[in-house]
């Protein structure tokens, strides 16, 4: 492996160092003289952070490889500083056996830009009807330790607390979507007034809010781990509040469409804005800021939802719920919470970093620069402002909803186990491991 000295990175916003990387391992951080064979990375003004981690990926790989594959998702996630993403089940055939994750976890090392950690299906085909082979998968090469239905919620009470109960047993952790189906049936926007106005169905923020209170109570009851995906409203925080003061271990992430936009978008009926959960109210999206950097929601997740422009690019009742994120998220977060000073660069990485790779089990990941851990490190021009254009995007997929929207950040170099996958904003195929 080639032995690279970043110079004059501000690690984590606070101080200027110096960080030697050599057999993919963080050697030396501090004032470092030159180093004879060593690559140098000039890092001035740039944030040194700890490489992101995503607990929340499709990569539609097995079955739809049209929209997203495993290669092209982990390539557009290392363009967006990551250096681990944890891939969704609703694939097709649905991740809901150990040959499944396993597939997609082979897949993800011969891509070689990122760790790609499978999550399980918690349901047999996402039905909702019994419980998958979770043992199983979390025995699998794959070590699958997060299981989720996203996309559908488990409904049924019962069959939530037995996944739950199965899960202590490996440490596990249930993934919920949390959507009550019958308050949703028909659902196209968030109920409100901008949904009345257009004349689509509502989806109740109520409909969120009663599945996070149940399962809260349901992993406070068997005393197991609860993650809640993709928080959306005001409510939500509240009951997430009351949760964790009641000390269950739930835990929660915010995805950054959340964090920007609101439903007002939708007065164009532009189907790029329709996501499950909708984009919510100016009064959501203060509360989910609030709520973030309180700690109340632990994290921010992409929910990376690439579809085809033929599948996307129809009428709004007919389009698929999704959008890209992964290359865009930093940079929302930047603009959200760093730049209106609710967070610092130091809260980026306890964010975007720290704990979800914590959620997830992740050890190599996760980790500030010091000597001893693994290199996976994310370097961030916060000055380096750019405006999003789809046509510019590494994947197949075209459905950013931050198109033409300018953020004030930008990833500029990746290091995954050592190696720049990126470096100077662009993709180094050589560094591959």
């Amino acid at each position: 492996m080639t032995s690279w000295l970043i110079k004059g990175a501000n690690l984590l916003g606070r101080e200027t160092v110096d960080v030697l990387i050599d057999d993919g391992t963080v050697r030396e951080v501090g004032a470092i003289g030159a180093r004879p064979g060593s690559r140098v990375v000039d890092a001035d003004g740039q944030v040194l952070l700890p490489g992101l981690v995503d607990l929340h990926t499709h990569l539609r790989e097995p079955g739809r490889e049209d929209a997203e594959t495993v290669a092209s998702g982990s390539r557009a996630a290392a363009l967006g500083g990551y250096t681990a993403v944890c891939a969704m089940a609703n694939t097709d055939p649905v991740a809901d056996t150990a040959g499944v994750v396993e597939q997609v976890y082979s897949l993800g090392q011969a891509a070689g830009y990122v760790d790609v950690q499978p999550i399980g299906a918690v349901t047999v085909g996402l039905a909702g009807q019994r419980l998958a082979e979770l043992g199983a998968m979390a025995s699998s090469a794959a070590k699958v330790r997060v299981f989720s239905d996203d996309g559908h919620c488990v409904s049924d009470a019962r069959l939530m607390r037995r996944a739950l109960e199965y899960v202590k047993a490996f440490d596990g952790v249930i993934a919920q979507h949390a959507q009550e189906p019958s308050l949703t049936a028909g659902a196209q926007l968030h109920e409100g007034a901008v949904a009345a106005k257009l004349g689509l169905t509502g989806w109740p923020a109520v409909a969120e809010e009663a599945i996070i209170a149940r399962d809260a109570l349901l992993a406070g009851h068997v005393g197991s781990r609860l993650h809640v995906c993709h928080v959306s409203t005001a409510g939500s925080v509240d009951i997430l509040r009351w949760a964790k003061s009641s000390g269950w271990n739930v835990t929660a992430e915010v995805c950054p469409h959340h964090l920007l936009l609101t439903d007002a978008l939708a007065t164009t009926y532009d189907p790029v804005y329709k996501v499950n959960p909708p984009l919510r109210t100016q009064s959501d999206v203060d509360a989910l800021r609030a709520g973030l950097a309180e700690g109340v929601i632990d994290i921010v997740a992409t929910d990376h939802a690439p579809h085809t422009t033929e599948d996307k690019e129809c009428e709004w009742a007919a389009a698929p719920p999704g959008m890209l994120g992964l290359e865009t998220a930093l940079g929302v977060v930047g603009e959200t919470m760093v730049a209106t000073g609710l967070i610092d660069w130091d809260g980026v990485a306890e964010r975007m970093s720290r704990r979800p790779a914590r959620i997830a089990g992740l050890d190599r990941h996760g980790h500030d620069p010091a000597p001893g851990v693994t290199a996976n490190l994310t370097l961030v021009d916060p000055g380096a402002a750019w405006t999003v254009d789809p046509a510019a995007l590494s994947g197949p997929s075209r459905n950013t909803p931050f198109r033409g929207i300018t953020l004030s950040s930008k990833v500029t170099t990746t290091f995954f186990n050592g190696q720049p996958t990126v470096l100077e904003g662009a993709l180094t195929e050589g560094s591959k491991r």
